[in-house]
């Protein structure tokens, strides 16, 4: 999908898309829980906080930073931990994919999704191109999009394609196959629900001023539980970059958008 317009908007998919809270954040909790002997079971809370220091986008390495602060807390030195990444990658994968490898049997078949098909429809038709990146595998974002939603091979960066967030190589990298590479300097939305996507667009914006940059934040379910949770959440978002905040990414609708850019 390849258009000339004025407008791109990029999506993060987790916490987005689809609500990985039952998911890749229970596949988390899970995995520490494992390589802590069950000693330790991080909460919503804990990964929140964990995440809110803007560098743990990618899960696997979240599960393994979060183990060794159990160890350190334990008053184990971190230098003399011998964990091993791929062990910890392998069993995340065992919780979220599932036990067999073509027919994944995991927390991914039973995410919710968190917007409709034709959403997209909508913003293609008023001239605005769209598309995808995202820290999650491309095998689990194909699954989502392609097989869930029924888009028809959307533009996606995926985990294997950039460097993880707050890096902004991925959004170059989307924005860059969506103009199949015409510099046409088009506003950019980017909408994320952590705040590495936030940092994300701002790093982008250093690395070039010429264009307009909008930061979207959307609020995960998993925070929306409570009035004070979706507060504090969104004031988060806003202090690490966010333009707006909205609880559904169906919220920023194209009049939203002209606004934004206005």
């Amino acid at each position: 999908m390849t258009v000339n317009t004025r407008t791109i908007v990029i999506f993060d998919i987790d916490g987005v898309i689809r609500d990985v809270s039952g998911s890749y954040r229970r596949a988390l909790s899970d995995t520490v829980e494992y390589f802590t002997g069950k000693a330790y079971r991080p909460t919503a809370i804990d990964i929140d906080h964990l995440k809110s220091e803007g560098i743990w986008n990618n899960d696997w390495e979240a599960s393994q930073e979060l183990i060794y602060r159990h160890f350190v807390s334990q008053g184990q030195q971190r230098e003399q931990l011998s964990l091993d990444y791929q062990e910890i990658v392998t069993y995340f994968q065992s919780r979220y994919r599932g036990t067999d490898p073509e027919n994944w049997n995991g927390y991914i078949c039973h995410e919710s999704l968190l917007v409709e098909a034709s959403y997209f429809q909508e913003l293609t038709q008023s001239g605005i191109a769209w598309g995808f990146f995202s820290g999650a595998t491309r095998l689990s974002a194909k699954y989502v999009l392609e097989k869930r939603l029924g888009l028809k091979a959307p533009v996606l960066i995926a985990m294997e394609d950039a460097p993880g967030k707050p890096d902004p190589t991925g959004l170059f990298a989307s924005i860059n196959l969506l103009t199949n590479g015409n510099d046409q300097k088009s506003t950019v939305v980017y909408v994320g629900d952590t705040v590495a996507d936030m940092y994300t667009v701002v790093k982008a914006k250093a690395i070039d001023n010429s264009r307009t940059w909008l930061s979207v934040g959307v609020l995960p379910p998993h925070v929306q539980e409570t009035a004070a949770g979706r507060e504090n959440y969104a004031q988060m978002l806003m202090k690490a970059g966010a333009n707006i905040v909205f609880n559904n990414v169906q919220e920023l609708t194209t009049k939203t958008i002209s606004k934004l850019e206005s």
